[in-house]
């Protein structure tokens, strides 16, 4: 039996009314026709804009016998699209719904429409291209949108820039040597900066980049902050030659800080250890803890130390204060314990088998026994009842004064005042250059009055070359008597220098100045030892 169902239904496209037309001519025998096999015979022209109403009556008319003719039920439309524009002219999109089996959208429609709006900048190509390959897609249903075009934000400059000059800082590890061994101890100096290192570069603020919209409109750029060193920095200084440099004033340990640097000249530290390795720092060094034994502390400056230090080596630039006490331990084999050294003054509780130099003065408030201590000018131990001196020798140019000397059970102690030998010795070779020099300019003068006498015997270049060296020679004679005037006052202050105790001297204290000696040959109470007309004696307080 033959197909009836839809006997006598012609469906065609017509491109003048851009409409898919259906035609019905009655069939007795034709068997009625619901929506999904319509639906399919619709979809074989390719996508067009499906009409549900006109669907439904062709159906019912078609069932009911009727004729039809032209009737639409489909359209052909063509692609649509519309721009928007942000508020601010930086960006353009495009929704665009696509065709609907009428003409596809082109690049040069989007282009056109883009120039009509006003568009002359930051077209996307290949957005466009993006939405025009969207249409083509099978799956291309409603309405999509595309950012066609960008306008540029403008770069805002940049702030001011602060560049560190310091080199940076690297963690303090334990140094190996050569062979491979690790020394604990040794890990590096404390960076320090000295007056007049650059420490920060200031940059000035750059003038951004301009921006535009998509109308061509520019976008001033915002300039970037100027910013000027931070306030209240210790240590450091503007450049007097360049405003945009940070310079140190003082010796010591650099520290970054917004907007700049500052220089402190005390590094403070826990303890020194091994832990913490051995110290060295330009500037002053302050310990609040102990110094272990073995290790190193070197300053240029001050140390100062809350706790102890224990067979350490401790070198100051300035003063060493030393809150707890010094003990000191003979190494067996060397001979040698950890030495202190300082080129002002020292301070300490007590001290025990340490060997202290002072360019200065020696301040034990306790005891000191078995010490080497030297001073370069006075040596002062006891605070209220406190200040024994016992065994060792402390040597000093003007004065040693203790409660104490010495013990009951006769220890040798041993105390030099006077003339530092090295000041004796320095004055000695300071007499001896003036000496070459008068010697030279002796003879110079001699060659100038030769030369007065015969004129003609000297040309005139080699006399005024000699009357120049007769000049420097008669600037460092100037010089060296100078010196040696500095030195005869230290040396006549020597002579008033005296040992003083306070309380008692014991059998076995020995005095020496230079060459002179006095020993305590029997227990006594407050005394001291002077010079008195070139020997040594001891004379009652």
């Amino acid at each position: 039996m033959a197909e009836t169902k839809g006997v006598g239904l012609t469906l065609r496209l017509d491109a003048e009314k851009k409409a898919l037309l259906a035609e019905v001519t009655p069939v007795a025998e034709a068997e009625p026709i619901d929506e999904a096999w319509l639906m399919e015979r619709v979809q074989s022209f390719g996508r067009l804009r499906y009409l549900p109403q006109a669907v439904t009556g062709l159906l019912g008319r078609y069932n009911a016998g009727e004729a039809v003719a032209d009737f639409a039920i489909a359209q052909m439309v063509d692609a649509q699209f519309k721009l928007r524009m942000s508020g601010d002219a930086m960006e353009v999109a495009v929704d665009i719904t696509p065709a609907q089996g009428g003409a596809a959208l082109s690049r040069g429609q989007l282009l056109q429409a883009l120039a009509t709006k006003g568009v002359k900048k930051g077209v996307l190509s290949e957005a466009l291209s993006q939405a025009l390959a969207w249409t083509q897609t099978t799956d291309a249903e409603g309405e999509q949108s595309f950012v066609v075009a960008r306008g540029k934000l403008p770069e805002a400059g940049q702030d001011t820039v602060f560049e560190r000059l310091i080199p940076e800082v690297k963690d303090r590890c334990p140094k190996i040597s050569a062979q491979g061994l690790t020394d604990y101890r040794e890990m590096g100096e404390i960076p320090a900066v000295r007056p007049g290192d650059a420490l920060i570069r200031r940059h000035p603020p750059t003038e951004g980049t301009p921006g535009y919209t998509v109308l061509g409109t520019p976008v001033a750029a915002k300039t970037g902050q100027v910013l000027l060193f931070a306030d209240k920095l210790t240590g450091v200084e503007i450049s007097p030659q360049d405003p945009d440099l940070l310079v140190a004033t003082i010796t010591g340990q650099p520290v970054l800080v917004e907007r700049g640097a500052m220089v402190e000249p005390v590094i403070t530290l826990p303890a020194v250890n091994m832990a913490s390795g051995n110290v060295e720092f330009e500037g002053s060094v302050h310990i609040k803890g102990d110094v272990e034994a073995g290790m190193t502390v070197r300053a240029g400056g001050d140390i100062e130390i809350g706790g102890m230090v224990e067979n350490a080596t401790l070198q100051a630039g300035g003063s060493i204060l030393i809150k707890g006490g010094v003990m000191g331990q003979t190494d067996q084999e060397s001979g040698q314990t950890g030495g202190i050294r300082c080129a002002r003054d020292f301070q300490a509780a007590y001290a025990q088998k340490a060997r202290i130099e002072a360019g200065e003065n020696i301040i034990i408030s306790d005891m000191a026994m078995q010490c080497e201590l030297v001073a370069g000018q006075h040596i002062k131990l006891g605070r209220g009842s406190k200040g024994h001196l016992i065994g060792g020798k402390a040597q000093a140019m003007l004065s040693i004064t203790a409660k104490v000397f010495g013990s009951p059970n006769r220890i040798r102690t041993i105390c030099q005042i006077g003339v530092d030998p090295e000041l004796a010795k320095q004055a000695k070779e300071l007499a001896a250059e003036r000496s070459g020099y008068e010697n030279r300019l002796l003879e110079f003068s001699k060659l100038l009055a030769f030369a007065a006498k015969n004129p003609a015997r000297l040309k005139p270049e080699q006399q005024e070359k000699i009357r120049e060296s007769t000049a420097l020679l008669s600037g460092e004679i100037a010089r060296i008597r100078t010196a040696e005037n500095a030195l005869a006052e230290q040396i006549a202050l020597a002579q008033d220098a005296r040992v003083v105790a306070e309380e008692a001297f014991f059998e076995g204290v020995e005095v020496h100045f230079g060459h002179l000696r006095y020993q305590v040959a029997r227990d006594c109470g407050a005394a001291k030892v002077v010079l008195a007309n070139e020997i040594l004696e001891l004379a009652a307080l």
